[in-house]
């Protein structure tokens, strides 16, 4: 079997490919752990200046595993799920670029959001499907990038944000093809990766507090909270996941 989680160093940058292709790089206890572990050994190794986040085949990732969190909601309530890798993402102190080679729905689209910089394919789409489910993804974040206005459009809709789409309203910093959408970030992560790494640090904490969104954060984490013990969404939670489910492994949420 071919190791969920794969890292690769390519001078002062570092990569970290999510390997779980046959149910869209969607988050399970092993995929969680594996991102968290790569993210540890590169914030601690001073010879990497910047990483690339990037999924495989036809997904960068579709969220969290709709299977195992139905599995913990019947056992013990809604958990966070893979709020611990996105929770380690937020906190990473070096620059992050997000290479989307595919679709990132609900947590993917969070994570995705998450990192500092996004190079999108042009198969990539997005979607929030938070308020479909009865929760908040994305409230916290997605203002800073395209705005309150575009952001609520997205949120409230739960729709689908094609590539083209993505970039016009600044949700991706560039758009590649397919074939190339790895290069295309790795070129950019090389550029970054010439420059000082103290800087580099200095200036995402400097951007991230111009841009502060900790109360957002708050808010969010206070309404989730609730809401995921709540039997709308454990309804609407299994429902979705029924519809992914009778999908197979090319289901989407």
């Amino acid at each position: 079997m071919p190791d969920i989680v794969t890292t690769e160093r390519d001078g002062a940058v570092g990569v970290v490919r999510m390997n779980r292709a046959d149910k869209h790089n969607a988050f399970n206890r092993e995929l969680t752990r594996g991102v968290l572990d790569a993210i540890d050994a590169f914030d601690a190794d001073d010879a990497v200046h910047v990483v690339v986040l990037t999924g495989t085949d036809v997904a960068f990732s579709a969220g969290a595993d709709m299977a195992e969190a139905v599995e913990t909601m019947d056992a013990a309530g809604r958990s966070e799920g893979m709020g611990a890798a996105l929770a380690r993402i937020a906190r990473f102190r070096k620059p992050l670029i997000a290479c989307i080679n595919g679709i990132a729905y609900g947590g993917g689209a969070l994570l995705a959001i998450t990192c500092d910089i996004r190079v999108a394919s042009e198969t990539a789409a997005f979607r929030f499907p938070g308020a479909a489910y009865g929760l908040v993804v994305g409230g916290a974040q997605l203002p800073r990038i395209v705005g309150p206005a575009v952001a609520k459009e997205l949120l409230f809709t739960a729709r689908v944000v094609r590539a083209e789409e993505a970039l016009r309203i600044g949700l991706v910093n560039a758009v590649a093809p397919s074939a190339s959408v790895f290069d295309e970030a790795m070129a950019m992560a090389r550029l970054i990766g010439a420059n000082s790494l103290p800087a580099l640090i200095a200036t995402k904490e400097t951007v991230d507090r111009a841009t502060e969104a900790d109360e957002g954060h708050r808010t969010e984490a206070t309404h989730n909270a609730g809401l995921r013990q709540s039997t709308e969404h454990h309804e609407r939670f299994k429902a979705a996941a029924a519809r992914v489910a009778k999908g197979g492994a090319g289901g989407k949420p």
